[in-house]
Order: structure tokens, then sequence, then C-alpha cells
């Protein structure tokens, strides 16, 4: 097999999470699931099959001290500071460019720092099947999820015929994407069985994405030249990352390439985008609220409440989410809990709230 190398993608705001997550230290640094932040779980799940100098952390300039500490035995000069967001293309574009410097023939992971992801050993078997055929083929693999629920959620890939190679993980060629679909469309995705959800988690050779960004999206070709041949990858963002687009790698590159693969994944998964996400990882009580905390219930029920140091008491209301931050106290109903994300987006253009957000 060949050598893997991985980029985690770690520059996400987690807005769905606010209060609890916020500029200072959003969703992907907090423990929500499992006791230790989510990026030192995404690492820790690479452990055994992806050495840790293989390993680049790609996120803000503003978080790059906490991801240093959210990433121990990575190596500093790994975690790699962009000083503008420029969404995943630009992230996969300097991805590319760090693996080819040290291994123009390098095979690299793409993964998210903030999902839930297990059994480990089912997830790494994935990911090395897709390894072995992105180092074989040139070809563009997704990860796609076997969905459970018609959900409106998730961008969805549609498949076509397998592809033969000899591994355990069963891999369909892709035939297109598509966006987040309405509750209709996801119903008939689901009933015509060859929909997946597009995971956001991607395998190829450094060399065949690199080959697709410049066919696709030539303008980020500077970056990747500039830092495969050794320049300083905080110097070359310097100069040339104010000036790219944003612009998603499924916009820039997945939806218009024809060499696309999907293996489809046997571990589960939750990318928790949101407070009802984050209930299903939980205990919940005999009257299904669930705490993260220290809370009390009187005929309540169905109550999704994170309780930050200190005590919070519920009187006949169901299916609400209660969420404490440092200064401030969100609640909503658990079905409009997705809202919480352009509630964040207004008071950041009315301005006043920068020390909450």
């Amino acid at each position: 097999m060949a050598a893997i190398y991985a980029v985690i993608m770690a520059g996400g705001k987690g807005e769905r999470f606010w209060p609890l997550s916020n500029s200072r230290r959003p969703k992907q640094f907090l423990p929500l699931v499992g006791g230790e932040p989510m990026l030192t779980q995404s690492l820790a799940r690479l452990s055994g099959l992806v050495e840790p100098e293989r390993i680049f952390v790609i996120t803000s300039a503003a978080h790059a001290e906490t991801a240093r500490q959210c990433a121990p035995g990575i190596p500093a000069a790994n975690i790699i500071a962009e000083p503008v967001g420029r969404d995943t293309a630009a992230a996969v574009a300097l991805g590319a460019g760090l693996v080819r410097r040290q291994d123009p023939a390098g095979v690299f992971v793409v993964l998210t720092a903030d999902h839930v992801i297990g059994p480990q050993d089912v997830f790494q078997r994935t990911l090395a099947d897709c390894v072995d055929v992105a180092a074989g083929h040139e070809v563009l693999v997704t990860i796609g999820i076997v969905p459970h629920e018609a959900s409106t959620g998730y961008g969805y890939i549609e498949t076509g015929d397998a592809f033969e190679y000899g591994g355990r993980t069963r891999i369909l060629r892709a035939k297109r994407f598509v966006e987040k679909p309405d509750s209709e469309t996801a119903r008939r995705y689901i009933s015509a069985g060859n929909y997946y959800w597009n995971s956001g988690m991607f395998v190829w050779s450094a060399a065949t994405i690199t080959a697709a960004l410049k066919r696709y999206r030539p303008q980020l070709s500077p970056l990747i030249e500039s830092v495969a041949s050794g320049g300083e990858p905080e110097k070359v963002m310097a100069e040339l990352y104010p000036g790219l687009e944003k612009i998603s790698i499924d916009y820039a590159v997945m939806e218009k390439a024809d060499n696309v693969l999907t293996a489809l994944a046997e571990f589960d998964w939750d990318d928790v985008g949101s407070w009802p996400a984050l209930a299903r990882h939980l205990e919940a009580d005999e009257q299904g609220n669930v705490v993260v905390g220290e809370a009390v219930f009187h005929d309540a029920g169905g109550n999704i409440v994170h309780s930050n140091g200190r005590l919070t008491a519920l009187v006949g209301v169901n299916d609400l989410v209660v969420a404490q931050g440092e200064r401030v106290t969100l609640i909503c109903p658990r079905e409009r809990a997705q809202e919480v994300k352009q509630l964040v987006e207004r008071l950041l253009r009315e301005g006043g709230y920068e020390d909450v957000l």
C-alpha cells in the first residue's frame, strides 16, 4: 500500500452550536462527544494508519495555537494557518502542494475535524482500500454514507456501476452530485436506492487532484505549484489567498469531473451539525431529556440542555434546546435548531455582539 498522507480541515465556524461554539473556540476544538476535542479525536482515529509527520491540519490564523494544543504529536510546522478563509477548494489545493512537496507520488485523504466516526478499524480499512484505488488509478474517490433517512441536510451522490478492484469496500462510479434536496426529492432519492450522502471526505493522489484543479480551477495552480516547489506556505498564502475565489471543492471540481468514484462507508458517521444531532450521541432520561452539565426537570420532556457551570431548571416545557454559553443563553425549539446559524449571521451583520460571537 502506498504511503498515506492526511489533510484535516479544521477551519469551520461551528455556528449551529452557538453559544457554546464561538469565534474564539469553534466546534472542532470542543469536546462535544467523546470527552476530547473533536480535532483530537479525528487525529487519534488515524493512529497506526497515517504517520504524524504525514498529517497536515489546515485551520485559520486565529485558531492555530488552539489547533496545536489539540494536536499532540503532530509537528508544529504541519499546523497550517490560513490568513483568510477561502473554503475547501483552496484548502485542498494547499494540501496537494504540501503533499507533493514531501512526496510527488503521494496519496492523501481529506477529512474534516468535526465528524463522529466509528468503529476505528472499519474506518481505517475503508481509507486503506480507497488509497489503494487512488494510487493505482487516476480517480477522485469520495466516501458516501448509506442514508438512513430522507435527510434534507446533506448533499447526495447519485451512483452507477460498481468499480471492480479486489478490496472489501464497495466502490461505485459516481454519476453526479446533487445539492441538499427538499423533502419530496430526498424521499425519491432514498426510494431509488443509488443515492448516498456526501460526507465531505475524499481520497486521491496529489497528482490527480492537481490535474483536476488545474483543469477546472486554474487560478489555484500558482498556490499548488508554489507550495509544492518549496515555498513557505505562510508567505505563499499571504500573497495569494486574498485574491482567491471562495468556493468549495464540490463546486470547483467534484460536480464537473468525470473520474469520480464513491466508496460506501460501512462505519458509523455523523457530522454532528446541530444541537439535535448531538443528542443522538448522549444518553436520555426516561422523559427523553438530554443533559450536558447539570439540569433538573419538572413535567418536561424531549429537551436538550447544555448547562455551563450552573444549574438549569425546566418546568412544563418540551422539545427545547437550552444552551448556556459564557454570557449567552440560547433557547429554541428543537425543530428550529438549524436556524441558530441564521441568528448568528444576523447578529454579525447588526454589530455590537462581537464579544459573544
